[in-house]
């Protein structure tokens, strides 16, 4: 048996940053943290994987937090390979393996599990070349099946972060064809206008991406190995590899019969500070559902920025700063020479303004709500517009319409 001030449940992007906090900014003692991962790397940053990683463009120790000197010379006890069986929240107590070190016991505890990709049920799913894109090892096996020698033709299934991103990655990695299947008509139908979709879809195209439009991919062909992917249309796309993102579910099978409240579906429930629902246990990143005071409202986000700022907060609220987690929802993505953000909540927005030519690589647009100000997308736009962007939001201003359409006016200062 093993005792911890503090122990992180699970290896990913929050578990990374929450280490960093503790030890830079909390002043960690050696021998008070223990990070337990299933993984057998230590953590690192997600959003290469589906972009530069997956284009050989970065080594995988290019893209850890921290090196393996960091853990040690901060005397933290990272663990790899070594999953959770059960969690006993009145004994303060994990039991992993009995070979990976029985039973852990912590002081306080930061719930880090992440998430899990959704799976395809349907016929040939489990052929050798259907996909789906989590962890380093996922990417370098899309890597090596996209870059070998022969044929590659590749079918992407979905429109969404995983789908826009790793469809650029491995066109540019030199894929023959890539085609992107997608339920509905749009590309990131959640943040996207149809406007926006439009130009995304137009220049994906230019470069040599294909798109299907409301289809879904009801079986895989092949023997062993997969040789296309058969619409509800029924038609058939040749393909020798497929990587599908439908999205994720967070991991929270440990907890769905304890007293953490949790939801399957939007995962552990945390208040505006990060805490759970049991005492001295605490919860961020793509696991979690957590209370925004921004836009008064429960929120789930799967995405880098959540997992790193969560990371950080939960991490500090458990060194004893209990403060609540203040934060505007923030995304960024990079395809092809596109770079773009996207900060806030445009659910209930009642007008979209446009700043700049929305039909090329440099426009933004603002979401408004009752004229406040509720989100933004920035690309390739000057640095004043993506200041303004989340101290308009986070500050509930009411920007001039006619302002932000204008764009040969700066906007002033947030």
């Amino acid at each position: 048996m093993s005792d911890y001030r503090y122990v992180i449940l699970g290896g990913g992007m929050v578990a990374g940053y929450a280490a960093k906090e503790l030890a830079e900014k909390h002043g960690l003692k050696p021998g008070e943290l223990c990070v337990l991962s299933d993984e057998q790397t230590p953590p690192y940053e997600r959003p290469p994987l589906s972009k530069d990683f997956l284009t050989g463009k970065v080594r995988e120790d290019e893209i850890l937090i921290s090196d393996q000197a960091f853990y040690r010379d901060h005397g933290i006890d990272l663990r790899l390979g070594t999953p959770v069986t059960s969690v006993d929240f009145d004994a303060k107590a994990l039991r992993t393996d009995a070979s990976a070190g029985g039973v852990v016991r912590y002081e306080k505890l930061l719930v880090a599990t992440g998430a899990s990709p959704r799976t395809l049920d349907v016929p040939g799913g489990n052929l050798d070349g259907v996909l789906y894109l989590r962890s380093v090892e996922d990417a370098r096996r899309i890597r090596e099946r996209a870059t070998g020698g022969g044929e590659k033709r590749v079918v992407v299934i979905g429109g969404g972060y995983i789908g826009l991103e790793a469809s650029a990655s491995l066109k540019q990695a030199g894929a023959d064809s890539v085609t992107v299947v997608l339920s509905g008509g749009g590309l990131l139908p959640r943040l996207f206008t149809p406007e926006m979709s439009a130009f995304f879809r137009g220049y994906y195209e230019r470069r040599g991406v294909h798109f299907v439009a409301d289809a879904r991919a009801t079986a895989f062909t092949g023997d062993k190995r997969v040789t296309g992917v058969v619409l509800d249309s029924g038609r058939e796309l040749p393909a020798d590899l497929v990587v599908a993102g439908v999205g994720v579910a967070p991991n929270v099978a440990l907890f769905e019969h304890g007293a953490l409240a949790v939801d399957r579906r939007e995962g552990v429930r945390v208040n505006e500070y990060l805490e759970t629902s049991v005492p001295d246990v605490y919860a961020a990143g793509d696991a979690t559902n957590y209370r925004d005071v921004l836009f008064d409202k429960q929120r789930h986000v799967e995405h880098w920025d959540n997992a790193v700022e969560g990371g950080k907060h939960a991490a500090a609220v458990m060194a004893g700063k209990r403060e609540p987690f203040v934060h505007v929802p923030y995304f960024f993505s990079d395809e092809f020479d596109l770079s773009w953000e996207f900060w806030g909540d445009a659910d209930g927005s009642d007008r979209v303004v446009y700043r700049g030519d929305v039909d090329s690589a440099k426009f933004s647009a603002w979401w408004l709500k009752e004229k406040r100000l509720v989100a933004a997308f920035v690309m390739n736009r000057p640095d004043d517009e993506r200041d303004a962007a989340p101290a308009w939001i986070q500050s509930r201003h009411a920007p001039d319409p006619a302002l932000l359409e204008d764009a040969a006016k700066p906007l002033p200062a947030a």
